[in-house]
């Protein structure tokens, strides 16, 4: 947390401009990292797959959670991130086997089992973990900041923008230049032509959704490492989620980046200059992109 307190300390200083518009920069960018993470996911599940998946935030939650106890049990930080984000993927795989698949293709039953899922998981870390906030705490090799000509800041957040840089080139690579991606994408248009090919179309729907939860129990991680985890946070990610999904263009991996990086620079730039307003100025944004572009900045017209 000290690390993130002298990134603050140059914002708040407005004696130099400079200095407070890279770090403006800076804290945008790490933020649309992170919020990639989490969306990525969601754009799986709820922009690919058309699976309406109101738990996501609570697989943030159980990821930064689980991932607390296991860096605190091990001392391990990889550890924990690859512990956490394999159990939230294997939690969200059973989930979308047992009983989210016996309500495929109504939005409503599947609003309504998910919203229990989320109500469900925030029970049991709060008798599991107890209301306080706790914090995972960055990697020792990246516990530290980086000066260049007056500017503070931290190592690991720009980790955390390079990590979601690499999360969103593997993802690209997978769904548009591989034969597994293409087949992704035709079982999500067409299923019952896929299905006459011999491929399991269920089993590779299930295993899709398992690769969102993973990516979400992966962003609990990586943002409780700098940031708290805490009870809340759920709501809040999922809200996130929604908004750079929308945004960015349902089903775009690459829409999913463009919303993140802006919604991350906007929400950075008013909580600078318009504290107060920061969430009514980054929804407006939200409302200013739909108004020209209702199927996102990205998205598919149809």
């Amino acid at each position: 947390m000290a690390v993130l307190a002298s990134a603050a300390l140059v914002v708040r200083d407005g004696s130099n401009d400079g200095l407070l518009l890279a770090v403006t920069i800076l804290n945008g960018l790490s933020s649309a990292g992170l919020y990639f993470l989490v969306a990525s996911g969601f754009t799986l599940i709820f922009g690919l797959l058309r699976v309406t998946n109101l738990a996501h935030g609570s697989f943030y939650l159980a990821g930064g959670y689980i991932g607390w106890t296991l860096r605190d049990a091990t001392g391990s930080w990889l550890l924990a991130l690859v512990g956490a984000a394999l159990a939230v993927a294997a939690m969200g795989l059973l989930f979308q086997l047992l009983l989210l698949r016996r309500v495929d293709g109504d939005p409503i039953r599947e609003s309504l089992l998910t919203i229990g899922l989320s109500v469900v998981v925030a029970d049991l870390t709060l008798s599991i973990w107890g209301g306080s906030s706790l914090d995972i705490g960055a990697p020792a090799l990246l516990d530290s900041t980086f000066t260049v000509n007056g500017l503070v800041y931290s190592e690991y957040r720009l980790a955390l923008l390079g990590l979601a840089i690499l999360v969103g080139a593997a993802l690209y690579v997978l769904l548009k230049c591989t034969r597994l991606g293409m087949t992704i994408r035709a079982g999500v248009d067409d299923p019952v032509i896929l299905a006459t090919t011999g491929v399991n179309v269920p089993v590779m729907l299930s295993l899709v959704f398992g690769l969102g939860a993973f990516l979400a129990g992966l962003g609990g991680v990586a943002g409780g490492s700098y940031l708290s985890i805490s009870q809340g946070e759920d709501a809040r990610y999922l809200l996130v989620s929604l908004l750079v999904v929308i945004v960015g263009g349902l089903g775009s991996v690459t829409g999913a980046a463009a919303g993140a990086l802006l919604v991350g620079l906007v929400e950075s730039f008013a909580q600078v200059h318009l504290p107060t307003y920061s969430v009514l100025v980054t929804f407006g944004v939200m409302i200013v992109v739909l108004a020209f572009r209702p199927q996102g900045l990205l998205g598919a017209s149809r």
